[in-house]
């Protein structure tokens, strides 16, 4: 089940944001303004996920692995923390940001994300399935600030999420869906000189 956890995470967020596209076209708001939408140090989401993605292809049977992993998942954290402190104004951004370091602080302090093997069961897992990859461990006896952990079971993605996974995807949820209702601009930088005013001779 572990193996899946990426792309489940990405399907979770790509869902939420589905979601919040609906309620954007329903509240008024249009496709067209996706063009608008101004988010500052976008690129270093990019870096971030290419981090992640790394991250995830690492061996599950290696020693060496699960710190490997553990530091470049935080280090991806930092990157998307960066995006979120930059546009900290906008729309859902500081519950994204929420969402971020709480997933940080629950593998920083278990060097790993835990996983209730409970919750696995209730989403759809059997016992074959939680073989953990090199960033998740058993929720235990011994694991930290386990309500910030892979606690919540969702059985039509066959996955289990955070709080921290909740509140990023409703936080970016929250930011598509202000950005779709705003008003077009027929320009991306308004000009200097003032509305009707002519040109110097």
């Amino acid at each position: 089940m572990a193996q899946r956890c990426y792309g489940a995470r990405m399907l979770w967020v790509a869902l939420v944001l589905g979601v919040a596209v609906l309620i954007a076209l329903l509240r008024g708001g249009s496709l067209s303004r996706f063009a608008q939408i101004d988010l500052r140090l976008w690129w270093l989401l990019i870096v971030g996920a290419v981090v992640q993605g790394i991250a995830n292809l690492l061996p599950a049977d290696k020693e060496w692995s699960q710190e490997v992993a553990v530091t470049l998942i935080l280090i991806s954290f930092g990157f998307l923390m960066i995006v979120v402190l930059a546009n900290h104004r906008e729309v859902g951004m500081w519950i994204a940001g929420l969402g971020i370091l709480m997933n940080f602080i629950v593998i920083g302090a278990n060097a790993g994300m835990p996983v209730l093997p409970q919750a696995a069961v209730i989403a759809g897992a059997d016992s074959t399935d939680l073989a953990l990859d090199a960033k998740h461990v058993v929720l235990d006896s011994d694991s930290r600030l386990v309500f910030l952990a892979d606690v919540i079971p969702v059985p039509f993605l066959r996955q289990v999420l955070s709080m921290g996974d909740v509140l990023l995807a409703v936080g970016l949820g929250l930011f598509l869906e202000d950005h779709l209702r705003r008003p077009l601009r027929l320009f991306r930088h308004a000009g200097s000189s003032k509305p009707g005013s002519a040109a110097p001779g």
